[in-house]
């Protein structure tokens, strides 16, 4: 492996480098299931709010959803004759849905919210089976029925109702910049100009570099074709993080949310600018048709939102993304 630079930020060298890209790697395997598992800006309290329906030519609320149900219906009937949950998560992402290196088991925020839709829907926590998906393949997962649902930090946006139905939303979060503590970039502004900036395929970073660069490199020559080099877009996000680190790249451009988790393992790392630079929402995906499981896992939801959430938020999140009130209020869809 040729490396740019040899200066590593924050992991101890060639060994670090080593344990990031091993970890990366592992993204893409199927993960175990069952017991061998188990391991901002301030949010608007709870309430419910209606909206209109978000439609692919008219997109003004795509995070208002489908009203919740404990109904079943033809996919919750396939669950419960699997006995298993599938779901796509990450398995590198700290505090979301990252292995703990000591158990092994996986870990993190979207963890627990995939293991309380498993006990609504099968009666128990662990009948579950994780799939680590890649960013770029949350949607494909979905559509060739690789998993059932993904819990993935993955962003509610008009494109992406086009092609998968969503929960209500289950945490506001918005795009930030992460760079080096010494970096002269200042946030997403024109300090980016001449800058090498990593984002994930698939990514709503990646759509914002493609309206704004800020005359920032960000693009592979060959995106998207056989020979992509995967410099600047990357199948996963962590992967960013380990390009920075290796001195490849001078800033990541990806969701506040993630970025405070890798500031947090890296402490020569930070968020520039203060505060995200938009507002987003993450939702539980499915396939679109799907519409019993999109109702069952509202209904999770919206008894999540009565305790657990604070837990979850209390155990994970809110020492790197402190002064979050609540969950965002669940908008649901009239008409």
């Amino acid at each position: 492996m040729t490396v740019a630079r040899s200066r590593f930020r924050g992991w101890g060298g060639v060994a670090g480098m080593a344990a990031a890209c091993a970890l990366t790697a592992a993204t893409l395997l199927p993960l175990s299931h069952g017991a061998a598992d188990n391991a901002g800006s301030v949010l608007a309290g709870q309430g419910v709010a209606s909206a209109r329906p978000a439609k692919a030519d008219d997109c003004q609320t795509p995070e208002a959803s489908l009203p919740s149900s404990a109904a079943g219906g033809p996919n919750i009937d396939t669950i419960v004759q699997r006995g298993k949950l599938i779901v796509g998560v990450d398995q590198n992402s700290y505090r979301w849905g990252y292995r703990n290196p000591a158990s092994g088991g996986l870990e993190g925020f979207d963890i627990d919210l995939a293991r309380a839709i498993a006990q609504d829907i099968l009666g128990r926590p662990d009948a579950i089976i994780f799939r680590a998906i890649p960013t770029n393949q949350r949607i494909p997962a979905l559509n060739n029925g690789t998993v059932d649902i993904v819990v993935r930090t993955m962003t509610i946006n008009c494109a992406r109702i086009k092609q998968v139905a969503f929960s209500t939303a289950y945490f506001q979060t918005g795009q930030q910049v992460l760079a080096p503590k010494g970096s002269s970039i200042t946030g997403y502004n024109k300090s980016l100009a001449g800058k090498k900036i990593c984002s994930a395929e698939g990514s709503t970073a990646y759509d914002a570099l493609a309206k704004n660069s800020f005359g920032a490199t960000f693009k592979d020559e060959h995106d998207g074709q056989p020979q992509d080099e995967e410099q600047f877009t990357v199948p996963n996000q962590l992967d960013c993080l380990v390009r920075l680190q290796m001195g490849l790249v001078d800033a990541v451009v990806t969701d506040a949310a993630l970025a405070a988790g890798q500031a947090a393992q890296d402490p020569a790392v930070e968020l520039k600018g203060g505060k995200p630079f938009t507002t987003e929402f993450y939702g539980v995906a499915t396939k679109l048709g799907n519409d019993d499981l999109v109702r069952r896992v509202n209904k999770v939801l919206d008894d999540y939102r009565k305790g657990p959430w604070t837990e979850a938020y209390n155990k994970w999140l809110v020492a790197d993304l402190p002064g979050i009130t609540g969950p965002p209020a669940p908008k649901y869809r009239t008409g």
